[in-house]
């Protein structure tokens, strides 16, 4: 699987680990930077241009890495087709792509250490979209939203 990676400073040492990770099993990593570490660089650039290619490549994956993984996870959000998810446990990380089809990955590299990191990029990629109507519902309004600015419609009281 092809998967494209970026990251400010604060991740740069956990993205150059799954770079060589990604590669040990079977995928295929693009890095998107940083290239370099610089103690004052700006995650926008890196994460935007991640989550750029992972909306222009179906089927491909995200991760994208800062100090916690907010701001990361804001920026790649802001790429129309990109849903990305701040992913704190092996259940987040599994309810991204099983419930909400997340192509992206955000990991917070000063939350957790390497192996934690790690294994929450195992599960999401392991893990496989359920297609559950409910699932599938929400995220064509997610989708829709996107796409035209409209709200989706409120439930009918009963």
């Amino acid at each position: 699987m092809r998967v494209f990676l970026g990251c400010d400073h604060a991740g740069y040492e956990l993205k150059e680990h799954l770079v060589g990770w990604l590669k040990a099993h079977g995928h295929e990593p693009v890095d998107c930077g940083a290239f370099v570490y610089d103690a004052v660089d700006d995650y926008p650039p890196f994460v935007l241009r991640a989550a750029e290619k992972v909306a222009a490549d179906p089927g491909s994956l995200g991760i994208v890495i800062g100090g916690s993984g907010n701001g990361e996870a804001i920026a790649a959000n802001k790429v129309k087709g990109v849903r990305a998810a701040l992913v704190f446990s092996e259940d987040t990380a599994r309810l991204a792509r099983e419930h909400n089809d997340a192509n992206v990955i955000s990991l917070g590299a000063r939350q957790y250490d390497q192996d934690t990191a790690t294994r929450f990029v195992e599960l999401f990629l392991e893990t496989a979209y359920s297609k559950e109507p409910r699932h599938t519902r929400r995220i064509k309004m997610l989708s829709g939203y996107e796409h035209t600015g409209e709200l989706p419609p409120l439930p009918l009281e009963n």
